[in-house]
């Protein structure tokens, strides 16, 4: 037994290497109606979502995410940084019963320390740097520190004068904490998580900041903002809060931490008198730009190439989060899985295809199991009644003659036949959704 576990650690040490650039999801869970763990799962995978952040430690979650190979942040709520700050036994116990007890099975790749504490729990500030060692110390003494990553998400506004980046530089009354935390990521091989809101810096901005700019709308080039000291060109805010993030570091001697960003979004509803960028049309525009940036290895300014891993607040609707109207309204589905909006990612591939219209199409996985996918097929063509007769060898459909071809074809009949439903693009796994027509290639008759 011990030898397959190992064996597993050793698969799991090459996967979770250099990852380059992802896009995960946040996965809140104020909801008066929670979809089981059970549904948040199958959601994420007919999603392809590959990468979440839980707020906490639910263990029925935990579960429902076993041998998904979906990759999780799991994460130290606020209330509890008291107790894990202030002994190295409690933080011992909470990375046994939450972590290692589910460990490979789920395949956690970090572990998030509070959230926000520096700007939201000033006070609670020197408990942190002695929670995330106790937390790595047990993670070590678990022999899980080469797999599981410790960090805290920091709110963007610790760093003071973000325009130009150049300029910017942490809260100077944080330095206490701040200078020993990057040099804890810097020693453990971790990275600086940042939260990265352009929507409020866009709202606090009093018009300064324009709405393009945070949409990642395209500029013409005499509306991008220029660093006087740098001349580097910024196309949108959340280039230039990373970039701040980078120089503010520097200015503290850190020069290779990477930064993920673990929060940023845009709400599709608000109040329309006080929040009136709140629209379904804004949020397309922002996660939809957003996601291909990320995704295309883009980089910043600073360091071009270099990726910025992005988690999208977030999954669901909240409906009991407390605050303004747009509080609850940050969701990419609401509660019973039907999307808030519709995200434009034609070309992006097979993330996050929410498009509900017939600009969704279900396509046969890439590395798929040639043999799961002649079963899968052999079924779509039986059992799921899909009229399989065009790709009979002379028909239109016929060429190409790979499995991968004809499964795609049968699939997407397949999915469109049930009206594009949930779980109709699965397949045993074999199967993907996709915002690309896979047909628009093939002969006009296919």
């Amino acid at each position: 037994m011990e030898l397959i576990f190992l064996l597993v650690l050793g698969i799991l040490s090459v996967v979770n290497g250099d990852e380059g650039a992802y896009i995960g999801v946040n996965v809140g869970t104020a909801l008066s109606s929670m979809p089981s763990p059970t549904q948040v799962v199958a959601l994420l995978k007919s999603q392809q979502i590959h990468y979440v952040r839980l707020y906490d430690v639910d263990p029925a979650m935990l579960a429902a995410l076993a041998n998904s190979g979906i990759r999780v942040v799991v994460s130290v709520p606020n209330e509890q940084l008291l107790a894990v700050g202030q002994s190295n036994a409690t933080a011992a116990n909470w990375v046994a019963r939450n972590v290692a007890a589910h460990f490979p099975a789920v395949n956690i790749s970090a572990i998030a320390v509070g959230s926000e504490v520096l700007s939201a729990l000033p006070n609670a500030a020197p408990l942190l740097i002695p929670a995330l060692r106790y937390i790595h110390s047990a993670l070590v003494a678990a022999n899980l520190d080469r797999y599981i990553k410790v960090s805290t998400p920091h709110s963007s506004s610790i760093i003071l004068d973000s325009f130009p980046p150049s300029q910017a530089f942490f809260n100077r009354t944080l330095d206490p904490v701040l200078v020993p935390l990057l040099k804890f990521l810097q020693s453990t091989d971790s990275y600086l998580m940042l939260n990265v809101y352009p929507y409020y810096d866009y709202m606090q901005s009093n018009g300064v900041i324009p709405l393009d700019y945070a949409l990642f709308r395209p500029l013409p080039p005499n509306k991008e903002a220029v660093d006087a000291n740098t001349l580097l060109h910024y196309t949108n805010v959340f280039d230039a809060v990373v970039d701040a993030a980078y120089f503010a570091m520097a200015y503290l001697n850190v020069t290779n931490l990477p930064v993920v960003v673990l929060e940023s979004g845009w709400p599709h509803k608000g109040d329309p008198s006080t929040e009136p960028d709140a629209t379904p049309d804004n949020a397309d525009t922002y996660n939809s730009n957003l996601i291909r940036h990320v995704l295309n290895s883009t980089g910043t300014p600073k360091h071009p190439g270099v990726p910025v891993p992005t988690y999208i607040y977030e999954l669901y609707d909240e409906d009991q989060r407390p605050g303004a109207t747009s509080e609850r309204y940050w969701g990419l589905f609401d509660a019973s899985g039907v999307p808030a909006y519709t995200l434009h990612l034609t070309g992006s591939g097979v993330l996050l295809a929410n498009d509900t219209t017939n600009q969704t199409y279900c396509i046969a996985r890439d590395g798929a199991d040639a043999k799961m996918l002649q079963a899968a097929l052999d079924w779509a063509c039986g059992p799921g009644k899909v009229d399989c007769s065009a790709m009979m060898q002379g028909q239109p459909c016929y060429d190409p003659d790979t499995v991968e071809s004809h499964a795609t074809y049968a699939f997407n009949a397949y999915y469109h036949g049930m009206g594009m439903g949930s779980g109709t693009c699965y397949f045993n796994g074999v199967a993907a959704i996709t915002t690309t027509d896979p047909m628009a290639e093939r002969t006009a008759q296919c």
